[in-house]
């Protein structure tokens, strides 16, 4: 199981992600009502600093918060009815995002820290989250898989730059050293 410094670092990041949700949102009338947020960025560092398990399980963390009521979605949204919205996909999308994020950081090439957490970011948190959120969307509102997608591709651009953020503050946060920290033990 986890740790007592596993729990303080999953939970340090819930409230990372829980204080981007500070900053206002913006909404985008032709994407569904799914708004811009920064919180994206906050599960991409998740997965990228906590690595893959102890990433997911801070965003779940994050979103059982959510479900029991807390506000800490931007604009202050929170509560089970956002789970049921069509922006529901998204925020599941931030579980396996920040997985992946963080497998990707742990299984990548050695070398340039600030590359592959770019990469990882890339994927993690920009094609998985974005592959769940629009499926979702297009599901949820009737539209089809293409008019989703193309929907969704407003945000590709924006997300882009957070995944930059993120191997930046990965970079110099010594993701690499952190990650290494959160690899399983191997019992001797």
């Amino acid at each position: 199981m986890f740790e007592t410094r596993d729990i303080v670092r999953i939970s340090l990041f819930a409230a990372l992600i829980a204080a981007m949700g500070l900053f206002p949102r913006l909404d985008i009338p032709l994407a569904g009502g799914v708004p811009i947020t920064l919180q994206t960025l906050g599960v991409m560092l998740a997965g990228a600093l906590l690595g893959p398990w102890r990433g997911a399980v801070s965003v779940l963390l994050f979103l059982l918060l959510v479900a029991v009521g807390a506000p800490l979605l931007a604009g202050g949204r929170g509560g089970l009815g956002v789970f049921f919205g069509p922006t529901a996909g998204y925020l599941i999308g931030w579980i396996p995002g920040a997985y992946v994020t963080g497998w990707l950081m742990q299984k990548t090439w050695p070398g340039n820290l600030f590359l592959r957490a770019y990469a990882a970011a890339l994927v993690g948190g920009v094609l998985v989250i974005h592959a769940v959120g629009f499926c979702y969307l297009a599901w949820k509102v009737g539209m089809s898989l293409r008019q989703a997608a193309v929907a969704d591709f407003i945000f590709v651009p924006g997300d882009i730059l957070k995944a930059l953020a993120c191997a930046y503050v990965a970079s110099i946060a010594g993701g690499d050293r952190l990650t290494r920290l959160n690899v399983p033990k191997q019992p001797s």
